[in-house]
């Protein structure tokens, strides 16, 4: 049975493997996943996925977020299999031929997930990048744009904010993952570069499957005590 921690997807977005290796020494156990994203791996290579491994059971999430012509992104997604993560990402921005391959690479052994639209991004940025009205005015439409490509493509699931996980499993179903950063407890709501975000009870009472919470448990004078508080945050709305 899925417990409170399991949620609990924790960003490994640090500039060095030692100070990676520390927050899988102290969260394994007390987080669902580690994220592997892109500043990470950059530095550390693959290793990085056999250090988390070593550590114990805890899933891993490589969040490299694929974007290049569907060839391409299919030889890159068979490599990603063969490292044996549980999720691996690419865009849904362009077209569905690339979903498609990315699944195709990943022949069942990884998870791929379809980013929609970065929790970073306001209405405002869409407009400026040229997107008709319907997409600027309401950023859910777009999300369902993408995760309906996304679905179609034989994607397990979507990368979406908590605002939009219930729209997407009630049209895509519970079996349709839905992954959601910008998450801040109601602790530590603060100014920073998210703009759409939800606290971790609000997105998993939503349908959210994972949740992506970094700062406030890194950034916490006690890590393993802030990610047991927001498990006890899950917990209360299981």
């Amino acid at each position: 049975m899925k417990q409170a921690k399991d949620y609990i997807i924790f960003p490994l977005d640090l500039p060095s493997v030692k100070q990676a290796e520390e927050y899988i020494s102290l969260l394994s156990g007390h987080v669902g996943m580690f994220k592997v994203g892109l500043e990470l791996f950059i530095q550390a290579g693959p290793g990085i996925i056999n250090i988390i491994k070593n550590a114990g059971d805890t899933g891993i999430f490589l969040d490299l977020k694929l974007h290049d012509i569907p060839e391409t992104v299919y030889r890159a997604m068979k490599r990603i299999a063969e490292l044996g993560v549980d999720f691996a990402t690419v865009h849904c921005s362009e077209s569905r031929k690339m979903l498609e391959a990315a699944v195709k690479g990943a022949d069942g052994k990884t998870g791929v997930l379809g980013v929609t639209v970065l929790t970073s991004v306001s209405a405002h940025d869409i407009e400026t990048a040229g997107f008709k009205q319907d997409f600027y005015s309401d950023i859910q439409t777009l999300v369902m744009k993408r995760a309906e490509a996304a679905k179609a493509a034989g994607c397990a699931g979507i990368v979406c904010s908590g605002l939009e996980v219930e729209p997407v499993k009630q049209r895509f179903g519970r079996n349709f993952a839905a992954i959601t950063p910008g998450i801040r407890p109601g602790w530590d709501i603060k100014k920073d570069d998210q703009q759409r975000i939800t606290t971790p009870a609000q997105a998993v009472q939503k349908g959210a499957d994972y949740i992506v919470i970094g700062r406030p448990i890194r950034d916490a004078d006690d890590p393993v005590k802030a990610a047991v508080k927001i498990a006890e945050e899950i917990q209360a709305v299981l």
